[in-house]
């Protein structure tokens, strides 16, 4: 087997910045009618279409009609039926020694190296669950074409970069794929009880002091919370996400392969039980800032906060991004694009010349103010 035949199905990294592989292809195969070779979901023409012909797949994808099942939360948590488990397709997972990557292959297959060092050293790798099947997805909505213009012109704006930089605009680099999300959903019952602080002023001499009067204050906030995000992969670093979400949940639609088709997919790695924890934590955080916001007054102390849960559930989705991974100097940067709308966020190098230039203008400047 040459190794243009050597292709994965689906990825998961375990490091900050992975470099992105290529030519990596989704679960089924969906060939051209024309030419046989593998069709792929086009994001310009939002149907399955051959790279190398153009010849749109006839392909019926799986209606998207009514809202995407939401799942119990608690019973997931006790036990996920077998059925659920998988990407509908046998595989097999190995690591690699060498940078730690977990990679999904078609079970038939072997002899591979990693996609990410080139390393031969691949063992077979056995999770303590087989991943949960993803429940739905957003599909790639923004061209490979767009993105580029968009990253050359991101990397243009950067004034502060290396010249160097700038020239070597490394959209070469630049590759969809599909990262696992886990969304909860929650209904929050919460009553608080604090006390509330008025400001007034007193005259001391010939100065104004102010004082605090304290009172008792109490309420009750019910909220819901839709479609909490929280990203299962490892791979993108989740500050980089945060530039970049929300993602579009309303818009989901039922998981088909189909809409996999040419795509990286990655696997999740941040596990429910996991994730479920940092929703709580993050809505737990929601729910104070709304108790502090409904306390009357100038300021509070000692609040309590007595929240009851229910409704809580969950989805595991499929999101679109476009990564780009690079190393400039010895470090390494990356660059994630929302497929779905557009927004991008990025990390890159500083010049330190250009850094150093601008104290010393600062520092010339005030020097000339202050004679």
């Amino acid at each position: 087997m040459d190794a243009s035949e050597r292709r994965p199905y689906h990825l998961t990294v375990s490091t900050p910045t992975p470099p992105v592989p290529q030519d990596i292809t989704a679960l089924e195969k969906h060939l051209c009618i024309a030419c046989g070779a593998q069709a792929e979901w086009n994001a310009e023409r939002q149907r399955l279409v051959c790279p190398f012909c153009g010849t749109e797949a006839q392909y019926s994808f799986k209606e998207g009609t009514g809202p995407i099942e939401e799942l119990d939360l608690e019973r997931a948590l006790r036990e996920t039926d077998d059925t659920q488990r998988g990407w509908q397709a046998e595989t097999k997972s190995v690591q690699c020694r060498s940078c730690k990557a977990v990679m999904v292959y078609e079970a038939a297959r072997v002899g591979q190296n990693c996609e990410f060092c080139g390393s031969p050293a691949l063992v077979d790798y056995a999770a303590t669950k087989a991943p949960v099947t993803p429940s739905s997805l957003l599909p790639f909505r923004t061209s490979e074409a767009q993105v580029r213009d968009t990253v050359r012109q991101w990397f243009a704006s950067k004034w502060l970069a290396p010249n160097a930089f700038k020239r070597k605009a490394l959209v070469d680099t630049l590759h969809g794929l599909y990262i696992p999300y886990w969304t909860f959903d929650a209904r929050v019952h919460c009553p608080w009880r604090a006390e509330a602080g008025h400001y007034y002023y007193e005259k001391q001499g010939n100065n104004r002091v102010r004082r605090v009067r304290w009172s008792p204050a109490s309420g009750v906030i019910d909220h819901f919370f839709d479609d909490l995000l929280i990203p299962g992969t490892r791979g993108i670093d989740h500050g980089l996400l945060a530039q970049v979400e929300p993602f579009p949940t309303q818009d989901l639609l039922s998981y088909d392969t189909a809409y996999l088709s040419g795509h990286v997919v990655e696997q999740y790695q941040v596990i429910l039980v996991d994730a479920a924890e940092q929703g709580l934590v993050r809505m737990q955080a929601e729910v104070r800032q709304m108790c502090i916001e409904a306390i009357p007054g100038d300021t509070y102390q000692n609040l309590q906060m007595s929240p009851a849960w229910s409704g809580r559930t969950f989805k595991h989705v499929l999101v679109p991004v476009y990564v780009m991974a690079y190393m400039y100097g010895r470090r390494s940067y990356q660059v994630v694009v929302n497929a779905s709308n557009g927004r991008m966020g990025g990390t890159y190098p500083i010049s330190w010349v250009k850094v150093a230039l601008i104290i010393l203008a600062i520092l010339i400047v005030l020097a000339i103010v202050n004679r």
